[in-house]
């Protein structure tokens, strides 16, 4: 788990992570929260949830790419 955690701030995970996360992060933003921001209607509660879009797929991202790194090392 400290590996795992460590390697979110990888470089070399970092990159890939990110555009994951931007391209994942604003479908799902689009999807869930599109009428709330045309309608004004978003909340201190709905943009936490915004940021958990983004940072979703990015641990995730994070994730494969630590589990295939170590899978080949080992």
């Amino acid at each position: 788990m400290k590996a795992y955690l460590r390697s979110l701030t990888e470089p070399k995970f970092m990159s890939t992570a990110g555009r994951v996360a931007l391209l994942v992060g604003s479908l799902l933003f689009l999807i869930n929260h599109s009428p709330a921001l045309v309608q004004g209607q978003m909340t201190r509660a709905r943009w936490a949830s915004a940021a958990l879009t983004y940072l979703v797929p990015y641990a995730v991202s994070v994730h494969g790419q630590h589990s295939s790194a170590r899978r080949r090392r080992d």
